[in-house]
């Protein structure tokens, strides 16, 4: 199972990451809704969810390649210690950083660009700063172990911690309704 994994993700990158993001993305949204307290969304909504994960798999595949590329330039302009170049944790911290610093922001605006208009919704940005947050206390640490494997295995686990923070923000979303 896991050989043909590893051969699907290595000859097919983008639409490897398109089914992986548009499964697990879907159901960490669906994940949170649940642990809230709030209504599960039918087979549609999951499906223009699903829409969404697919586009933004693209967007997330082209910038984990691009980022350890830029890190490396870094390195090579001397702009960084040699370190993120040998070494796989200071590696992957620099990556994870600059990915979530610098790209983590479009992400996430381009993440609610397309909710609200594949969910019909509008200008909705509401809770925006929140989500921004996530890339520092969230993301970054997530994508520094992220990184921290064979590229294989990357793409999978991001979708992966989207389940995980689907959770985490469901948790927290459902204390928020309880104490009021």
């Amino acid at each position: 199972m896991l050989h043909w994994y590893i051969q699907f993700v290595e000859s097919y990158p983008l639409f490897s990451a398109v089914i992986q993001f548009a499964i697990l993305g879907t159901f960490g949204e669906a994940l949170s809704r649940k642990v809230a307290r709030q209504k599960v969304f039918n087979f549609f909504i999951g499906l223009r969810k699903a829409i969404v994960w697919s586009i933004l798999a693209v967007m997330i595949k082209y910038a984990f390649v691009g980022f350890f590329g830029f890190t490396h330039s870094l390195v090579s302009a001397n702009l960084l210690p040699q370190s993120a170049n040998n070494v796989i944790v200071v590696r992957a911290f620099f990556v994870s950083t600059f990915t979530n610093l610098i790209f983590g922001p479009i992400m996430i605006y381009s993440h609610r660009f397309l909710d609200n208009l594949f969910m019909r919704r509008g200008n909705n940005y509401s809770n925006i700063k929140g989500a921004l947050w996530t890339l520092v206390w969230f993301w970054i640490p997530a994508h520094t172990l992220t990184f921290s494997l064979p590229v294989t295995y990357q793409i999978g686990l991001a979708a992966l911690w989207s389940i995980v923070l689907g959770g985490i923000l469901g948790y927290f979303e459902s204390k928020k309704v309880v104490g009021n």
